[in-house]
C-alpha cells in the first residue's frame, strides 16, 4: 500500500459520522457528580452495557528522565474513589516501571468509539504496598501469569519460538509453584488531580466538562470550551 494513499483511505472513514449518545445531566456542572471517579464509574457501566469492546483499556502516557514522551495500552485494574486513584500494574523494570520510578506523573486517556467518549486522567504515580501487588498477581488468569514470569517487557527478541519456549518454562515453574512470582510485578495508583471528560458529536457541538483538584481536596467542575 502506497503510504500516500492514507489520507485517502481516512477521508473513506470519517470520524464520528453516527448519532452518538448525549453527555447527560452531568454537562451541567451543578448536575454533575461531586467526584470524577463518580462521573467516571457511571460512564463505564455505560460503556459495557452498551457492549464498548475493552472499556478498562488506557493509553498511559509517561516521561523519562531525558523528559521525552512515551505511550501504551494498559489494562485498568480498579478505581479507588476515596483516593481517586486510577489502578494499574506493570513490571517496575519495563520500560514504563523505569519511567515512572524516573518521574512518578502520568496521564491514562479512555476513548470508547463506540459511545465517542474520552476520559482523560493526569495525577502523580505511586507504588501500591508489596502485599497488593502480590494479591493482584495472585487473582491473574493463568495466560497472565505465565507471561508476567516470563518478563523481559521490551527487550529484544530473536525470534518468535524464543517467546514460545521461555512460555513452556514459565508454564512448568507455575505448576511446580502455585504461587510462584515475577519479583518487579508492581501496582501503582495514579491519584488524580485533574479528570476531563469529552462527549463527541455527529454534528461537532462536543462536550467536555473537567474536573479539577482544590487544595482541600474537594473538586471543582468546570465546562470547557470543546
Amino acid at each position: 500500500m502506497d503510504p500516500r494513499h492514507v489520507r485517502d483511505l481516512l477521508a473513506r472513514a470519517p470520524l464520528m459520522a453516527r448519532e452518538l449518545p448525549a453527555f447527560g445531566a452531568g454537562a451541567d456542572p451543578g448536575a454533575a457528580p461531586a467526584t470524577p471517579t463518580e462521573l467516571f464509574a457511571a460512564w463505564l457501566a455505560e460503556a459495557v452495557e452498551a457492549g464498548v469492546l475493552d472499556p478498562g483499556a488506557a493509553l498511559l502516557s509517561t516521561a523519562g528522565s531525558d523528559g521525552r514522551p512515551d505511550a501504551r495500552i494498559v489494562a485498568l485494574r480498579d478505581v479507588e474513589p476515596v483516593e481517586s486513584a486510577w489502578v494499574f500494574a506493570t513490571d517496575a523494570a519495563s520500560p514504563k516501571g523505569v519511567q515512572l520510578a524516573q518521574r512518578p506523573a502520568a496521564a491514562l486517556t479512555f476513548y470508547w468509539p463506540l459511545q465517542g467518549r474520552q476520559i482523560r486522567v493526569r495525577g502523580d504515580v505511586t507504588q501500591a504496598p508489596r502485599d497488593v501487588s502480590l494479591a493482584d498477581f495472585a487473582s491473574r488468569s493463568p495466560a497472565s501469569k505465565v507471561a508476567g514470569l516470563v518478563g523481559r517487557q521490551s527487550t529484544p527478541m530473536g525470534a518468535l519460538p524464543e517467546w514460545n519456549e521461555a512460555a513452556e518454562r514459565a508454564g512448568r515453574e507455575l505448576a511446580e509453584h502455585p504461587d510462584a512470582h515475577p519479583p518487579g510485578h508492581t501496582v501503582y495508583a495514579l491519584a488524580a488531580h485533574h479528570v476531563e471528560f469529552w462527549q463527541g458529536d455527529a454534528h461537532r457541538r462536543h462536550v467536555r466538562l473537567a474536573y479539577a483538584q482544590l487544595p482541600d481536596a474537594d473538586w471543582e467542575r468546570a465546562l470547557l470550551w470543546p
